[in-house]
């Protein structure tokens, strides 16, 4: 009845009430699953100071003592051991762990105190389980053991045993040992069932070392925090973790439990309803202002830290998936649900000195911090001694947020200089080689030495501007300080010279001579500038000697140029001092700025002249290598000269030489040429394959983009087939919910319909009440005077009004909860009914199966009774799927009434008696009685109908079986003499002993009077008087057999009658009462009557054959098909077997279900009433091939499938209940069932086929 949502924390019971918890475990999860969830953490919070408690609840039955582990099997595995015995593992393992770390850092090892207590509360007595002088007498008396509160509101015990254990093997010894001593006992329902509830308790004692605030550590000082490491300070953290083993909730009638276990049961239950009321009470929203009743049990009591207190629980619903547990599991999931809404408060359990040490530490930071911020000047005090924060705070932390995003731009700018520097230089490098490589002198050794040059150039111009920089600053913060008038007057002035000896002179000197520097510096880089585009061009070109001169003309005009340009910038710079002359500025401080700024200015004049002495180490290594390449050029020429000596030589040789060295070189000019034109197809041949294959790869490029693009076209289709399928899902899910949505409201509709009528009936009740009252009300008034009874009426009518009104709301409230309770418990019935009913047909398919399997394994070739056997397993099959089909029903009815139940309580009734004054108490306590001696009374009555209508059932059971056995004696006796009366009686008594009542067989019958003939001896002479006697009686007996029996008497023609078109020819005697039914074939007539009989009767022989009784009302219908006779009567439809004897073989209901026999032959008197959740069965008929058989029950048509006797479907169409009907069949073989209902209509149902899922259609009859 129950299954878990995949991949959600929710259960879901019966169809679609679902349930939502924090964690949900199946049945395949396992222990070690359970435990890493719901307790792991729980024990870790344990050694930081925090109160735990797990409990499981749930049925009787449910799997709580294996989930906590208390049940300490032997043979259980390690995988399979329960949460208690994993939680002492871990808890051990833990402390261990802590050991080693504390030891492996250097701090004091951590010590540990564990101690354990175990209890059971048995019969609401607190009993010590480590007690081991206590025996099985000791439980009947009153336990020792008391509970008492402390002043910070915690629970503790008094009287219990604890002992200290050291570890793990000592504490499972602990808890096998309290375990082996709970009280426990067999119950129908489980076999060792829990009759206490039990709490293992540990409690953990830490003393370690204090972790240092962190606030502490960041504002004081090193030496403060040296000092503070070498003084250790200790807390002592305590916890208790209450592992909680609850008893199962059970029902007396389920469990079958008397004497001493009903005793417990009932504790139990009492114990569990505590608990559930402080549940309910702290976890219902509206209920959290009342008073919590923890003291209504000691089982609530003891766990009042754990519910609503200073602790972290977890509770364990264990369910039950069968649905005979259906009732339980709904409590239990409920239950949880309640209890997930409590709030726990939870604090560290500490030592009052640790915690006066931990708020004194964090005192200390708090001052620490203030202090500190009072020093930098973040806080100040006002004039008027407030507190505030100072605008110098703000303002800095402003400048340095924005120092240090100017630093990061600085930093960004300074990175992108540098890469641009890098690449000028790389560009200037590269320009360089290709000249040299042009003509013909490039190297790569040449090329990084240029590049090295550039590079340096660079470095060296990049100081050189900022020298400049400096310098030009320098020089106006010195005209600044020169043109500064003086602060002070004569007698105080302030006067350079203080400062040292001429201060402001030896600037000026040290700036000229900087200035000079530079600039000789610049020119020393012009020179050096071009020298190295002189030495390219000598190695790129021959002598150019014109060239070279005015080239160094044009380098004098440029130099004379620069200077030109420099004394400008220099007189433009003493115009921008001038301009500056109108600033006002502190002097001290211009003159520390001009002191630094001459000590950097002193350090680059330095740098400058490292500089200059590198460009020497340059020149001269560059003058080295111009003096090789001018060696080298000589060379050159020489051999050059050489050459040219040498042609001039061979021109004077002999032609034929001349010819014959001409013509080697035209051959070998020749052979050279071809290898070029080879040479040059091959670099075609190259450049087309270099084509091709820059084609290709631009191809094999297009062709991934294309995949590229396909792969990603493909992934969209897929993610929108994806959306589009979750939209489908979506929207089907929203769809299905909207159904149940509208099939609640329709449930809800109903059931508020039924309360409005409810409460219709209640009122016109009440009223008539109040018209009672109000008709004997003067009578009343004639006991006081006028001015009394005036002063009371006006008051007693406002109170009484108001009481009233109160008294019919709870009046209401009470109706309506007897009234669910009734429809609950109603449907209960039903369901406990269906499952006996599925448990039976379970059996009998098992027994079924294994005589199938025996027969298949006997006799192989027996394939009739196999086939025989395989109807009757298919029918019990079908049986099976309607019950449980009929169960699921119920289990939703049940829902919907609970769902209901929830949302129908409108009505608070405690705020309503809470809001009653004294008065209208009274008035409510008055009619309460009122109410409950009515009650009582109505009860008494219906108590004593019931035993009188059971009185005479029992006498009429009595009186029947007494003349059932006279006539089976008086019969049995007679039967020797007449073996056709013999066969009838056979006949008659397999009908009869069916329908013997349960108690009448077990009783042994007195012998009958005429049971002593049997006893005479055979030898024995008859007087003629005693024969007489015999004879008579045998005449009289025979005359009784000849009377109950029926015949069909022929009627004579009268003259009246001859001219009718139909004429009665035959009357059939034998019925006591009216005839309702007939149905007849070519020999057989079958007829049906109110003496709830039906009899056979051979139309040859114009006799009756025989009778088939038995039934519970009148017999409405009756058919026939080979062999096979179905009567109707009330909501049974009997199948009789008439080839051997008078035998009824299955009994089909209303709702389809097929029960083996005759289930109404116990009914030996006349039943009026239907039983629940059947209709009345008003006709039935055969189809044309006697194959199928249509039923007529309330509103539909039930449809039979008599080959394998399994209801196969229903056709509806009517909106009142069908009356009649017939079958015929169409020319394809299809059924045509022609209906007529009370509704005032006749329809026609097509029905497809017999064996499939039926579909029909239905038209209406007009005239």
């Amino acid at each position: 009845c129950t299954f878990v949502t995949p991949g959600e924390p929710q259960v879901v019971l019966g169809k679609d009430k679902a349930f939502t918890y924090d964690y949900v475990f199946d049945m395949d999860s396992t222990q070690d699953t359970i435990y890493a969830n719901c307790t792991e953490k729980l024990i870790e919070g344990c050694f930081e100071g925090y109160n735990a408690t797990i409990f499981a609840y749930g049925q009787t039955g449910s799997g709580k003592t294996y989930t906590m582990g208390t049940g300490f099997d032997v043979t259980i595995p390690d995988e399979e051991l329960g949460i208690i015995p994993r939680a002492v593992s871990h808890l051990y393992k833990g402390i261990e762990q802590r050991r080693q770390a504390a030891a492996d850092q250097g701090r004091p090892v951590p010590e540990f105190k564990i101690s354990a207590q175990f209890l059971e509360l048995y019969n609401e007595e607190v009993l010590d389980l480590f007690d081991t002088t206590r025996d099985m007498e000791m439980r009947k008396q009153k336990s020792h053991v008391k509970i008492h509160e402390d002043a910070s509101g915690s629970i503790y015990t008094v009287g219990l045993t604890t002992r200290t254990v050291s570890s793990e093997t000592e504490m499972m010894q602990c808890l096998k040992l309290g375990a082996l001593s709970r009280t426990t006992a067999s119950t129908q329902m489980n076999v060792q069932s829990s009759r206490s509830h039990a709490i293992f308790t540990i409690h953990i004692c830490q003393v370690r070392v204090c972790a240092p605030a962190e606030d502490v550590s960041t504002v004081l000082n090193t030496s403060n925090r040296d000092h503070i490491s070498t003084v250790e300070e200790f807390e002592t953290l305590t916890a208790k973790f209450h592992f909680v083993d609850l008893a199962g909730s059970e029902r007396l009638k389920r469990t079958g439990a008397t004497g001493d276990r009903a005793k417990e049961g009932i504790s139990i239950n009492c114990g569990l309803l505590a608990l559930g009321n402080v549940i309910s009470a702290l976890g219902d929203r509206s209920k959290r202002s009342t008073h919590v009743p923890y003291r209504d049990s000691k089982l609530t009591r003891l766990l009042q830290d754990s519910l609503g207190g200073n602790s972290r629980t977890v509770m364990i619903a264990c369910t039950s998936p069968s649905d005979q547990d259906f009732m339980e599991t709904l409590n239990t999931l409920k239950y949880a649900n309640r209890a997930r809404n409590i709030k726990n408060k939870v604090v560290v359990n500490q030592d009052k000195a640790s915690q006066q040490i931990s708020a004194l530490r964090t005192e200390i930071a708090r001052l620490q911090v203030e202090l500190m911020e009072y020093r930098t000047g973040k806080r100040m005090v006002g004039e008027d001694g407030l507190e505030s924060i100072s605008d110098m705070f703000h303002e800095n932390s402003m400048l340095q947020i924005e120092n240090n995003n100017l630093r990061m731009r600085v930093k960004a700018m300074q990175e992108a200089i540098d890469a641009q520097g890098a690449r000028l230089t790389q560009l200037l490098s590269e320009q360089a080689n290709q000249v040299l490589s042009r003509a013909g002198e490039g190297s790569e050794e040449i090329g990084n030495m240029i590049q090295n040059y550039i590079k340096e150039i660079e470095d060296l111009r990049a100081k050189l501007l900022e020298s400049e920089a400096v310098n030009e600053n320098l020089r106006r913060n010195l005209t600044r300080a020169s043109s500064r008038p003086p602060f002070y007057g004569t007698s105080g002035s302030f006067s350079p010279a203080l400062l040292g000896p001429d201060p402001s002179q030896e600037t000026s000197d040290i700036i000229e001579i900087a200035k000079k520097d530079l600039e000789k510096l610049k020119r020393k880089e012009k020179k050096k500038k071009k020298r190295m585009e002189l030495i390219i061009q000598s190695l790129t070109f021959d002598c150019f000697p014109q060239e070279t001169s005015d080239r160094e003309e044009g380098d004098g005009e440029e130099d004379e140029e620069d200077i030109e340009e420099e004394e400008m910038d220099a007189e433009e710079s003493s115009d921008e001092s001038d301009s500056d002359l109108d600033e006002k500025e502190d002097f001290q401080a211009d003159l520390a700025n001009i002191t630094c700024e001459i000590a950097i200015k002193q350090k680059l004049i330095d740098e400058l002249e490292n500089s200059q002495r590198r460009l020497h180490t340059l020149k001269q290594q560059y003058e080295q290598k111009l003096m090789m390449l001018q060696c080298k050029i000589k060379d050159t020429q020489l051999e050059r000269d050489r050459v040219l000596h040498n042609m001039g030589s061979v021109e004077s040789c002999s032609e034929d030489k001349t010819k014959r060295i001409k013509a080697e070189y035209e051959k070998k000019l020749g052979v050279m040429n071809k290898e070029l034109q080879k040479l040059q197809a091959a670099q075609k041949e190259h450049a087309r394959l270099l084509k091709n294959q820059s084609q290709y790869e631009k191809q094999l490029k297009k062709l991934q983009l294309d995949l590229a693009e396909m792969k990603k076209t493909k992934v969209r289709l897929m993610k929108q087939m994806k959306e589009q399928q979750e939209k489908s899902r979506m929207a089907e899910s929203r769809r299905n919910r909207e159904i149940a949505t509208l099939k609640k409201d329709q449930r809800k509709q109903e059931h508020q319909l039924k309360l409005l009528e409810a409460q219709k009936r209640q009122q016109e009740l009440i009223l008539r009440r109040k018209t009672e009252e109000v008709k004997y009300s003067p009578q009343f008034c004639l006991y006081y005077t006028s001015n009394v009874l005036y002063h009371r009426r006006t008051v007693g009518v406002y109170s009484t009004r108001v009481a009233r009104g109160k008294w019919q709301c709870l009046e209401r409230r009470v109706s309506d909860i007897i009234m669910q309770r009734m429809t609950i418990s109603n449907m209960e019935t039903d369901m406990n009914r269906l499952l006996k009913q599925r448990e039976e047909l379970t059996r009998r398919r098992d027994k079924i199966s294994r005589k199938r399997e025996r027969l298949l394994a006997e006799e192989p070739e027996v394939e009739k009774d196999v086939q025989s056997l395989n109807e009757e397993l298919e029918s019990l099959l079908a049986n099976i799927d309607y019950i449980n089909d009929s169960i699921s029903d119920c289990q939703a009815n049940i829902m919907q009434m609970e769902e209901a139940k929830e949302e129908g309580d409108a009505v608070d009734i405690s705020a309503v008696i809470s809001s009653c004054t004294l008065a209208e108490a009274r008035f409510l306590l008055d009619h309460f009685m009122s109410m409950s001696i009515n009650k009582g009374l109505q009860a008494a009555q219906k108590e004593s109908q019931i035993k009188v209508l059971e009185g005479r059932l029992k006498q009429t059971e009595i009186n029947s079986a007494t003349q059932n056995q006279l006539l089976f004696h008086m019969l049995k006796e007679k039967a020797e003499f007449n073996p056709e009366l013999d066969a009838l009686l056979g006949n008659a008594l397999s009908s009869s002993g069916n329908r013997l009542p349960a108690g009448g067989q077990k009783r042994v019958p007195e012998p009958s009077p005429l049971f002593r003939r049997k006893t005479y001896d055979k030898g024995q002479a008859l007087t003629d008087k005693a024969k007489a006697k015999e004879i008579t009686q045998n005449l009289l007996i025979v005359d009784f057999l000849t009377c109950i029996r029926g015949v069909i008497n022929p009627v004579p023609v009268s003259k009246s009658s001859r001219s009718s078109s139909l004429q009665c020819v035959h009357i059939a005697e034998g019925h006591s009462k009216a005839v309702l039914c007939v149905d007849s074939t070519d020999d057989l007539l079958f007829t049906g009557s109110k003496d709830r009989t039906c009899k056979v009767w051979n139309l040859v022989t114009g006799q009756e054959i025989m009778s088939l009784g038995g039934h519970p009302n009148n017999v409405v219908s009756v058919r026939y098909s080979s062999s096979l006779v179905f009567t109707v009567s009330t909501s049974y439809i009997k199948v009789w077997d008439i080839r051997d004897s008078a035998k009824c073989i299955r009994t089909l209901t209303s709702s389809g279900l097929v029960n083996p026999g005759d289930t109404c032959a116990a009914s030996t008197n006349r039943t009026v009433t239907i039983p629940a959740g059947e209709n009345q069965v008003n006709q039935i008929f055969l189809n044309p091939s006697g194959t199928v058989l249509y039923a007529a029950a309330g509103n539909s048509v039930r449809v039979w499938d008599l080959r394998r006797f399994v209801c196969t479907g229903k056709l509806m169409g009517h909106l009142g209940p069908v009356m009649c009907l017939t079958v015929d069949q169409t020319g394809n073989g299809q059924d045509l069932v022609i209906t007529g209902s009370k509704d005032h209509y006749i329809k026609v149902l097509h029905e497809i086929q017999p064996s499939e899922n039926f579909e029909y259609h239905s038209s209406e009859v007009k005239p």
